[in-house]
């Protein structure tokens, strides 16, 4: 075994950094390991840069993954490595589709005897790429307010900023198209979801149906702008029962389109500024990552 590089938040806390430690020591005793904590996405290139014959090892949540992969991506080094990841974030969504186990000793144990699996990312049209969903209305404007709360609540904090964020938004007059093809929906939409795993915010089902190997992007319009439509939503949304309701639209392809009123988007958990376009395509098996040989319990 060649060894890992572990890229790490430099900002863990004391318990952060004793998970961090008991992780890298299982890595340790399967092969040569250095862990590096890049403070800004030019400390992590020279890092990357001497990546050599090493795993790069992620350990961190949904936004080190994205960082690492867009990164790699940009790089043109995607294609030559096997990501390896270490669940450290508050929502660890993509962890939790691609069958990670969410304690750091479990997953590098796993890691060390995993095998690659091959999984897809969306594009957007800046040429970022998203490796679990990304957003655009309520669930970005959720983050937002989430985000206040988050040092405090942890995981807690998505669910509350998408119920503050339910109350208050009346939506944004948006299109959609999937394939071409415009999608007829009401004047106004609250939400429209990207997904390429099925859920964001630790846990919340943004599709339940989505897979991250299936080489398609699944597509979610949500058109329940009125105060009882969006109380309805916020319910069946943590139930997981959402796509089943009249006003919320579920599709699949290889390339959707929203655009419309300025609106946020939200990829992996990053907050974009408002835009008033912006489209996704699939890219099929685009990359590795080191999965267990059999599912985590």
């Amino acid at each position: 075994m060649p060894g890992y590089l572990v890229m790490a938040n430099a900002h863990a806390g004391s318990v952060g950094r004793e998970a961090l430690d008991a992780a890298v020591g299982v890595l340790s005793a399967a092969g040569p390991t250095e862990v590096r904590m890049p403070a800004d996405p030019a400390a992590l290139d020279a890092a990357l840069t001497g990546l050599d014959a090493r795993v790069p090892v992620v350990a961190g949540g949904d936004g080190s993954l994205h960082l690492v992969v867009n990164r790699l991506h940009r790089r043109g080094r995607l294609d030559q490595v096997t990501v390896g990841l270490v669940p450290f974030g508050t929502g660890n969504d993509f962890a939790r589709a691609a069958g990670v186990p969410l304690d750091p000793r479990a997953a590098a144990a796993a890691l060390t005897t995993g095998r690659p699996h091959r999984f897809d990312l969306l594009e957007d049209d800046t040429g970022r790429v998203v490796v679990n969903a990304a957003h655009a209305g309520l669930g970005a404007e959720a983050a937002a307010v989430a985000a206040d709360h988050k040092p405090r609540l942890g995981p807690l904090a998505y669910p509350l900023g998408a119920l503050l964020a339910g109350l208050r938004e009346e939506g944004w007059a948006l299109r959609v198209s999937v394939d071409g093809t415009a999608f007829a929906a009401r004047e106004r939409l609250l939400m429209v979801g990207v997904a390429n795993g099925p859920t964001i915010g630790g846990g919340t089902p943004l599709c339940p149906v989505a897979r991250a190997d299936d080489g398609r992007l699944d597509v979610v319009v949500v058109a329940a702008v009125g105060p009882a439509a969006r109380a309805g939503f916020a319910a069946a949304l943590r139930a997981g029962t959402h796509l089943a309701r009249d006003d919320v639209h579920h599709l699949r392809g290889a390339r959707m389109q929203v655009s419309g009123e300025p609106v946020r988007h939200n990829a992996d958990g990053e907050l974009d500024t408002e835009v008033s376009d912006r489209t996704y395509r699939v890219l099929p098996a685009a990359w590795s990552l080191f999965v267990p040989d059999a599912p985590a319990r």
